[in-house]
């Protein structure tokens, strides 16, 4: 393997191409781990809808199927800042909200990985929550940089906190190597917690006055990943929202989850220094995502079917963490040390078990739970390596793509799965 580059030997055992793969290889297998979409809520008739409408007139088709532009396609670019402003009103009086500030990409991950291509050299520190995005983190470890636990709460990441990892990394003289700050700020992955109005304010400060103290921006990577995918209460303003010099923070979205992600589209909104980076690195990748892809976006958005087939989704995942609520407080509620926060959105449950048990690859928990017929994600993957201390107790319980009775076997699975992980550890006692 010395011929490959160390980005390279870097990537090579990503915890979430694994359980994908074991996921997908074993079809019987109750899966609570994949964040895919649900297959019904695939919007299969409005998608043929739209499709034929782009090959109905040659000239649009012959588009479609010809290079686009590296940020994207105009018109997507626009529809997709109209999009934003209609629920984050609050951004038409911020700079730096047109279409020219927007680059879209092949998913969000993509964009993910592009800005931190430009932010991060070697040994560069992104400050994240604790526990957090665990795909964010592979990128962040591709390129060498360096991903700092910040403890969370039921709010979000937490302020006091923030400023006492900034104080810390002052003493140790390494501030200079702080290049950002990561939040999923929407009933994020893994947690379920969506960050209140109060501590996206409280962030926004944070970041501003450290970036005033060092003379250099610390950007904030928010991530809105699942914003769509709200079952209870009002949305909450963007933390880009809060932003009026539209210098701080890059926001970043993506349609797999809310539409479809076979479609592979993503975007990002960017404070204007960092546009023609990105678009450079972009234009070195691949000339811009597949413009089809892009034209039937464009299409969807323009004749506003995303406002049928939102609700759509939402009622089919409200039910699904329904019955993935109501099995867990029947069947693990009762297990001494469960625990877990109620999500009122997003596509998981981030589960707490007792200290005792190890819920990782290496514990007995995880071969159990797969012999018993479920598989879950493991919490380790989703802990920084430095910073918050990793904890080996918890897991990443999703609710997207099974049926509401399959869940509940799930859970059913995992309950045995902890009885005979826990009888094994008295015996040992």
């Amino acid at each position: 393997m010395k011929q490959l580059s160390e980005r390279a030997r870097a990537s090579f055992g990503q915890p979430i191409g694994e359980l994908m793969a074991r996921a997908l290889g074993n079809p019987e297998l109750i899966s609570l781990a994949a964040g895919f979409a649900d297959q019904s809520t695939l919007p299969t008739n409005l998608i043929q809808q739209v499709f034929d409408g782009v090959f109905a007139d040659e000239p649009t088709a012959r588009r479609a199927l010809q290079y686009g532009t590296t940020a994207g396609d105009p018109l997507l670019r626009q529809l997709l800042i109209e999009r934003l402003l209609s629920v984050d009103p609050g951004l038409s009086a911020a700079d730096h909200v047109t279409p020219d500030q927007v680059v879209v990409t092949a998913g969000s991950n993509e964009f993910l990985f592009l800005l931190a291509d430009a932010l991060l050299d070697p040994g560069d520190i992104v400050l994240c929550g604790s526990p957090t995005y665990l795909v964010m983190l592979g990128i962040l470890e591709n390129l060498q940089a360096v991903a700092w636990g910040v403890n969370t709460d039921e709010n979000g990441i937490r302020s006091d906190d923030l400023h006492q990892v900034l104080d810390l990394l002052q003493r140790q003289g390494r501030i200079d190597r702080v290049k950002a700050i990561y939040v999923v700020s929407y009933f994020d992955n893994p947690g379920g917690i969506s960050m209140s109005l109060e501590r996206r304010q409280e962030l926004l400060d944070v970041a501003r006055a450290w970036s005033a103290r060092i003379g250099r921006t610390i950007h904030i990577i928010e991530d809105v990943a699942y914003r769509q995918l709200r079952y209870e209460g009002e949305d909450v303003p963007s933390i880009r929202s809060l932003d009026q010099s539209g210098q701080q923070v890059v926001y970043v979205d993506t349609f797999s989850k809310c539409l479809s992600p076979g479609l592979r589209v993503g975007w990002g909104l960017l404070p204007p220094p960092l546009v023609e980076p990105i678009i450079n690195l972009k234009g070195n990748l691949n000339f811009g995502s597949p413009h089809l892809n892009q034209m039937i976006l464009q299409r969807f958005l323009r004749d506003q079917l995303d406002s049928q087939h939102v609700p759509t989704i939402r009622q089919a995942y409200r039910e699904k963490l329904e019955a993935l609520e109501t099995a867990a407080e029947e069947l693990l509620a009762p297990v001494p040390g469960v625990h877990w926060h109620k999500p009122t959105g997003g596509l998981y449950i981030w589960l707490g078990l007792s200290p005792s048990i190890d819920t990782g690859p290496q514990g007995s928990l995880f071969d159990h739970a797969i012999e018993e017929g479920m598989i879950y994600v493991p919490g380790e993957f989703a802990f920084p390596n430095q910073g918050e201390p990793r904890c080996r107790n918890f897991m990443r319980l999703s609710f997207a793509v099974e049926s509401p009775q399959r869940i509940r076997q799930g859970v059913e699975a995992l309950s045995r799965a902890i009885s005979r992980t826990l009888d094994e550890y008295r015996a040992q006692v």
